[in-house]
């Protein structure tokens, strides 16, 4: 018989972990900020919540050909439950029109967040969505789906195999304009405030969403492409790998305890204390062994795992140097658990405490690290040229936010909803470094711990890749929103918005000359106060898991962010004006002055 146990293992590093001060001033929620996993609503619950939004949507107007879909669900604060509800036209999608609903367990609608680009059709009176009567659209397709993953394949330009077969989904795809609100329209491009603009639907296109996931010799290429379904002609593609591009902390954090799992004589890096079901039954390391797939669990025969140094390029993935890769995984994967579940009440990557795995020496020499959505899991090089492992605290912490996106707003990664989703992985490994930093225990998080850059340490030059506090440092990132902002690459255009997340936390500074400083804060006083990152990052969440849809821009988030605040803190609280302020200092609202 074999006797499986749940152990608690040491690991050796070479270098000592740094002295933190857990202290913080911020005092915990009464209640944790999520609660337990949520149970899925029954078929007649869905029906009900459909039916009392059909109902809604009959009474502003929408004919019978609009519909609802529910997607994905999870929990709330106690007692309640989170709906992504997928906004449909005569049976399908359209892309990125979605409502956000949170239902107590009477199944009433407590709160809405609402995207809306499907009112454009169908019902033919003037609206906001496309300041322009509605249309109708022809929702029969000229090509096939598989012409449609033909072409998107074709577009990439490489010569690759699938790691997951190609899917392509028949939808209503809102082609949107850029337009200046009533009295900016004279103002000059330069001294546009983010919300001087607002995106509007230009027209609708029947269209495929096609999503390849394709390995060309050991690189990922993964895309998501919108293929016309009309004439085939490619309407919008962006990459849909979520890697760390930019974003590290050490991978040496000294003696370091892990959970283990014992069966018989052998030890595995299985913790099933965090998380259940998934691939492995519990949250796993794997070997890929420089493969492309996860390979097999790490085992061992004693407890002791790794010796704390840079990988060996070429040597065994299996004996204690190959093992220091393991343990910088399952130590970081263990601790962004108990800060979102310790902290948050958060559990797991879906909220609703399914397992996930992280897989260690993925291809040769890789200098990257990348989140998954088809495994919900991460992949880790051992790095080449430019940096060592990248299974660091707050990379993983990075990767593994990106799967919680990927469970709640699923913010398409590219124009400014990219640049979120970036952020909000960015924001996440900062926590969860400055969580893990002071213990990896507790309901609060620390003010100290994390260092606010990115990459500086496993970056083999030294040199920071990102600055929270001031993005511009990188020499691609702006400090503040512009209109310009969604053009950029989704690791840059994350820079504002990790600036404001910054300053919300830690406040900033009224000398010029500072990297703290913004000249968009013009109220009293001129150097905002922080609300410190426990509170920041509840706020912060809350937003982003209840209020975000898949298309937020940098206007939208700033309006969601400031009502997660004023739920969570009142009103006119010092923590709802910080949240105006934080923004405004990144030229999205404006300033504000302090009570």
């Amino acid at each position: 018989m074999n006797l499986r146990l749940t152990i608690v293992a040491a690991s050796i590093a070479a270098l000592p972990l740094m002295a933190i001060t857990s202290a913080t001033a911020a005092t915990p929620l009464p209640q944790p900020l999520m609660a337990a996993p949520v149970s899925l609503a029954s078929p007649q619950e869905n029906t009900s919540l459909v039916n009392k939004l059909t109902t809604q949507a009959r009474n502003q107007g929408l004919n019978t050909e609009h519909g609802f879909v529910i997607g994905n669900q999870h929990p709330g604060v106690s007692g309640t439950r989170i709906s992504r509800v997928q906004h449909t036209y005569k049976g399908l999608p359209v892309f990125g029109s979605e409502t956000v609903v949170v239902s107590n367990a009477a199944g009433d609608i407590v709160s809405e967040s609402v995207s809306d680009r499907a009112s454009g059709l169908g019902s033919g009176n003037v609206n906001s969505v496309t300041r322009s009567a509605t249309t109708d659209i022809n929702t029969t397709p000229a090509i096939s789906a598989a012409a449609a993953i033909s072409i998107a394949v074709k577009s990439t330009g490489v010569q690759a195999i699938d790691h997951v077969p190609p899917h392509a989904q028949l939808l209503i795809y809102p082609v949107l304009k850029t337009v200046r609100v009533a009295g900016a329209e004279a103002k000059a491009e330069a001294s546009l405030n983010a919300l001087d603009v607002e995106d509007v639907v230009d027209h609708y296109e029947l269209a495929y969403l096609v999503e390849t996931r394709m390995i060309s010799g050991s690189t990922p290429v993964y895309y998501d492409t919108v293929v016309s379904a009309k004439d085939g002609s490619i309407l919008r593609q962006w990459k849909a790998l979520k890697t760390v591009v930019g974003v590290g902390k050490s991978q040496y954090n000294g003696q370091v305890p892990i959970n283990t799992t014992l069966s018989g004589s052998t030890y595995t890096l299985k913790d099933s204390t965090r998380g259940t079901g998934g691939k492995f039954g519990a949250m796993a390391i794997t070997n890929a062994n420089h493969g492309t797939t996860a390979g097999s669990v790490y085992t061992n025969t004693s407890n002791t795992w790794g010796d704390g140094l840079q990988y060996i390029s070429g040597g065994s993935t299996t004996n204690a140097n190959g093992q220091t890769a393991a343990v910088n995984a399952m130590w970081g994967l263990m601790n962004t658990y108990d800060t979102h579940k310790n902290v948050l009440g958060w559990s797991s990557l879906d909220g609703n405490n399914t397992a996930t795995y992280i897989a260690a020496h993925v291809n040769t020499a890789y200098d990257n690290a990348y989140y998954d959505s088809s495994c919900k899991c991460m992949y880790i090089g051992d790095g080449g040229s430019s940096f060592n492992n990248l299974g660091s605290i707050d990379v993983i912490g990075h990767e593994m936010g990106h799967g919680i996106t990927d469970a709640t707003s699923r913010l398409v990664y590219s124009q400014e909803s990219g640049g979120l989703n970036e952020s909000n992985s960015d924001i996440a490994g900062e926590m969860v470094e400055a969580y893990a930093r002071a213990g990896g225990t507790g309901s609060v998080i620390p003010n100290t711990g994390n260092d606010w850059v990115m990459g500086k340490e496993i970056a083999k030059n030294g040199q920071p890749l990102r600055w929270m506090y001031k993005p511009s440092k990188d020499g691609s990132s702006p400090n503040a929103w512009s209109s310009t902002l969604k053009n950029l690459d989704v690791h840059y255009s994350s820079g504002p918005n990790n600036r404001m997340f910054y300053f919300l936390s830690q406040g900033s500074n009224a000398t010029t000359s500072s990297d703290y400083y913004s000249s968009y804060l013009n109220k009293s006083p001129l150097a905002m106060t922080g609300i410190g990152s426990d509170k920041a990052y509840r706020i912060w969440f809350k937003a982003a898991t209840t209020k975000f849809t898949s298309t937020t821009n940098y206007a939208d988030a700033r309006n969601k962010v400031v009502a997660a605040a004023e739920e969570l803190y009142g009103v006119g609280s010092k923590e709802a004006t910080a949240v105006k302020r934080a923004y405004a200092a990144i030229n999205v609202g404006a300033d504000v002055a302090e009570q």
